[in-house]
């Protein structure tokens, strides 16, 4: 992947992935794809094992991601495939966006987002189910602090326009109320190209919305995936 992106720097952009499973050597190659390799972010996955992205095994990595202003994109993985999730493709179609609300709450209420406010984080599919549960999380958290509120003082719903997620939704009126709930600021254009679950034409969804400003279309389409990436479009400017 480096290889080609350095072949064809305006066209691709490389994102790294690392063993999260031993963080000290994650940090390692983390450092290494983006001081060597120029890649701007890494991929991870929604959960370690059995660590969710809260556990304290994982805060060094969290702190020099952070540090190195590397950006993470978070992809559910390992789904719930137990005897009831057997039919209907149930694995893909609803444990993937419940691992990755897993990820978003762990993150916020296990204090990560708040120890580390500079960290960029982009979850896949829309975020999940976060941005239409906000409310449920937000409210679990107001009335029961004894079990949600111990580990983060900031309210779930203030992380709203610090998270980003991508616009892979499947239906207009969810990527309106996306925009409407992290910010047209922190929606990045997503694909899941190769795959089935994917957009045949990635962009269609919002080029085709009647729902949304043309300004908005941009920042959706090329914009935002710069601001996340910390990249200036002059990078891609090219006849090549």
């Amino acid at each position: 992947m480096a290889k080609t992106v350095r072949q064809h720097p305006t066209r691709f952009v490389g994102l790294g992935t690392v063993p999260l499973q031993a963080p000290d050597l994650a940090i390692q190659e983390m450092t290494r794809c983006v001081e060597e390799l120029r890649f701007p972010g890494l991929q991870i996955g929604s959960h370690v094992n059995d660590w969710n992205l809260d556990a304290a095994e994982l805060r060094p990595f969290f702190a020099a991601a952070e540090k190195l202003n590397c950006a993470l994109f978070i992809h559910p993985w390992d789904m719930d495939n137990g005897v009831r999730m057997k039919k209907y493709w149930f694995p893909w179609l609803i444990g993937m966006p419940t691992e990755t609300t897993m990820a978003a709450a762990s993150l916020i209420f296990g204090g990560v987002l708040e120890e580390f406010p500079k960290l960029k984080v982009c979850f896949s599919h829309g975020a999940g189910s976060f941005p239409y549960t906000c409310g449920r999380l937000q409210h679990g958290y107001d009335c029961r602090p004894d079990l949600c509120a111990t580990a983060c003082k900031t309210p779930p719903k203030d992380f709203l326009g610090r998270i980003w997620a991508d616009s892979l939704v499947h239906d207009k009126d969810c990527l309106s109320l996306l925009v409407n709930k992290l910010g047209g600021d922190r929606i990045v254009l997503g694909s899941d190209y190769p795959f089935p679950l994917g957009e045949d034409h990635p962009g269609q969804l919002i080029e085709e919305s009647d729902l949304l400003e043309a300004s908005v279309k941009r920042k959706l389409l090329f914009d935002n995936a710069l601001d996340f990436l910390s990249l200036q479009p002059s990078q891609f400017h090219s006849s090549e």
